[in-house]
């Protein structure tokens, strides 16, 4: 998800140096949104792996 979200800030990048306003204005939301979904996702498995985390077993 956040390989995603790097690969469309890129392409807006390219976009905006060549000039293709739509298309920059699609990908930084695209972007945007995949990288939103990312913070959403770590907080959410962060929180659960806290929350519903089980004690380790000896491995003996």
């Amino acid at each position: 998800m956040l390989r995603l979200a790097l690969l469309f800030l890129v392409i807006a990048l390219l976009c905006s140096l060549f000039g293709f306003g739509l298309a920059t204005g699609v990908a930084l939301e695209a972007a945007r949104l995949l990288f939103i979904a990312f913070l959403v996702l770590l907080i959410v498995a962060l929180i659960r792996g806290s929350v519903g985390s089980r004690p380790l077993r000896d491995l003996w």
